[in-house]
């Protein structure tokens, strides 16, 4: 029987599907070698993946080329003008075999040398949940565990959410005084605020048996505390009590209250239960008021409650100036001010150390205040310093989750990113939905190479849509080539950061991080019109403008070292173009990081180098 050949057999007879083929397996070996040894010499991480959208475009060209065209000893010519007796298309498709096998023999061999450094190194990258530290697993509920809600304001005015939400937070550091419980800090417990999150989820979500709710009722003196026992297992409420009084026995109030939670939960208290869980800091009533309501402001931070807690703080020290928790939680205020509120930064700074010093010369024990004192000193970019008063903050209360925070701020941006992933470790067991200590894990891990993991902790609730998020995700999506998002997202979270530079101009200072020449200058001519914006150093680091970074913040007065020097240790080109650059070496010993690095610990990237001087080292 004759006619023409089927379609199927003249695909095989032109070797339109041995071109196929070997078309895809080369695409499939060239993909692995760019993306293992793309970062050795600087190629964008998105690069292999629009590699791939090119060589997905070409595909059909490239079938349709071995359609049309066969190769013939005299060269390339049109199918069609070749005689079937004169074609050599069954020998081409002989050599085209070979190359086939020799195609797929490289890829496989990258393939399995990708995956055998990723076992060698610890380092799997086929998901985020192949690496054992990168992203936590849902926490076991601990028996003894508690997590302690916002309380509900019962005033009649409903004007004393703040007076709640501190005393629900003087419940909790009470109950952290008992050794046999496990307590969530106030960032994890209070996120479900107002919230319709059963307490079924809430022990998932942080690990506990029970949870504490609350409400307060204050009217002029009198105070009632009403609150509830609940388990987690099955949200059933176990127990419940209110206590009534004048605001001059609230610490009888919080004592009894935090004394029948524990007994509620079987827990023994130590020293024989004489031991005192609230301390008695202030006989003055109206001046713990104003305290426990600025708590609550401090911990809030943004639009006008540093302003507000700080004034409360006042009034407080001036009804009572022997009242030693107000005048470190004022410290605190003023140290953080200038990040959240125009000021200046070394009024600021004065006002804070005095605080902390009078809160020391009343309360020597007082970890807050050792805090605080450390930070100025980071800000100061007094580095040396910074060390002893927070290793004293450290010593004195070891588990606290805003103590643990400084000090992991303060070593991530001496460029100690393992030390200061543990500090974050530790941090997070006590306090594991803690938005700005999730931000931190998020950029370390992203430092570390583990950019699913740095991901996950960015999309985790409370990070994902806060300019933490925003910074991060401004990355990942860098990173995984959609500019046109990541552009939006880093603009969002410097807006929210406290940039005076107008969104619409953030993102083009983006753009000139990765585009041509001209996005370049467009870039610079905005920073350099913004240079007495505090991130303006950080947004030059980023458009690769390094020397001209250093110069303006070593002679700014802005205190945001951590939020500059962290810049320094990504693992970004532009950041290592920085830490690589020859300014680099004496920007590093005339700040102090050189000092601090002698003294104490050389950056993971960085290493002496005292073959080439005493004040020489090199970065990778």
């Amino acid at each position: 029987m004759t006619g023409q050949p089927s379609f199927l057999a003249e695909l095989k007879r032109r070797n339109v599907l041995r071109a196929g083929v070997l078309y895809a397996g080369a695409v499939w070996a060239l993909a692995q070698g760019i993306a293992q040894l793309g970062p050795s010499v600087g190629a964008p991480d998105w690069a292999t993946r629009w590699f791939l959208v090119a060589a997905a475009i070409g595909f059909p060209f490239w079938l349709a080329f071995a359609w049309f065209y066969e190769f013939t000893p005299s060269g390339l010519k049109r199918e069609s003008e070749i005689d079937p007796a004169d074609s050599i298309a069954h020998a081409t498709g002989r050599k085209l075999n070979y190359w086939i096998f020799g195609v797929m023999a490289v890829a496989i061999v990258l393939l399995l040398t990708d995956r055998l450094v990723s076992l060698r190194d610890g380092n799997p990258t086929t998901s985020a949940a192949a690496s054992p530290t990168s992203i936590a697993p849902t926490p076991t509920a601990l028996p003894h565990s508690i997590a302690v809600l916002a309380f509900d304001d019962l005033s009649p005015a409903h004007d004393q959410k703040n007076f709640s939400e501190g005393m629900a937070e003087e419940i909790l550091n009470a109950l952290t005084r008992v050794k046999a419980l496990t307590v969530i800090g106030r960032s994890s417990s209070f996120q479900f605020q107002g919230t319709d999150v059963s307490p079924q989820q809430i022990g998932t979500r942080l690990g506990v048996a029970h949870v504490l709710e609350g409400s307060v009722r204050k009217q002029g003196e009198q105070l009632r505390i009403t609150v509830a026992l609940v388990q987690t297992s099955d949200g059933v409420q176990r127990w419940s009590k209110s206590y009534d009084g004048s605001l001059a026995d609230v610490f009888k109030l919080q004592e009894a209250c935090a004394r029948d939670i524990a007994a509620q939960m079987n827990v023994v208290l130590g020293d024989h239960g004489k031991q005192q869980l609230v301390q008695h800091s202030t006989d003055n009533p109206d001046a713990y008021a104003l305290f426990v309501e600025a708590q609550t402001l401090v911990n809030a931070r943004v639009g006008d409650n540093l302003p507000r807690a700080i004034g409360k703080l006042e009034q407080a020290t001036a009804l009572d100036p022997d009242f030693a928790r107000a005048w470190s939680k004022l410290a605190v205020a003023y140290a953080v001010l200038p990040q959240y509120v125009s000021g200046d930064w070394k009024t600021s700074w004065k006002a804070s150390d005095r605080a902390a010093e009078r809160a020391l010369a009343l309360d020597p024990d007082d970890a807050e205040a050792y805090a605080a004192l450390s930070y100025n000193q980071f800000s100061q970019r007094h580095y040396n310093a910074m060390v002893e008063p927070m290793q004293r903050a450290l010593t004195l209360d070891p588990g606290d989750s805003t103590v643990n925070y400084w000090a992991a701020n303060e070593l991530s941006a001496m460029g100690r990113t393992r030390d200061a992933e543990a500090r974050i470790d530790t941090a997070l067991t006590h306090d594991p939905a803690n938005v700005p200590l999730l931000f931190y894990k998020s950029m370390l891990r992203w430092r570390s190479g583990d950019k699913a993991a740095a991901l996950a902790f960015a999309q985790r609730d409370g990070v994902a849509g806060s300019a933490f998020g925003a910074m991060m995700l401004s990355f990942y999506e860098a990173a995984d080539g959609d500019m046109q998002a990541s552009a939006r997202e880093f603009a969002k979270s410097e807006s929210q950061m406290g940039s005076k530079i107008p969104p619409t101009e953030l993102e083009v200072i983006y753009r000139g991080s990765y585009g041509n020449t001209a996005r370049h200058q467009a870039a610079l001519n905005i920073v350099n019109a913004y240079a007495h914006d505090d991130w303006a150093p950080t947004m030059l680091l980023q458009i690769g403008e390094s020397a001209r970074s250093f110069d303006l913040y070593e002679h700014g007065g802005s205190g945001l070292s951590d939020a500059y020097l962290n810049w320094l240790w990504q693992p970004e080109a532009w950041s290592r173009h920085a830490r690589r650059s020859p300014a680099f070496q004496g920007f590093a010993r005339r700040i102090g990081l050189l000092a601090y690095w002698k003294a104490n610990q050389w950056p993971d990237l960085c290493k002496a180098a005292p073959e080439s001087g005493p004040d020489a080292f090199t970065c990778r």
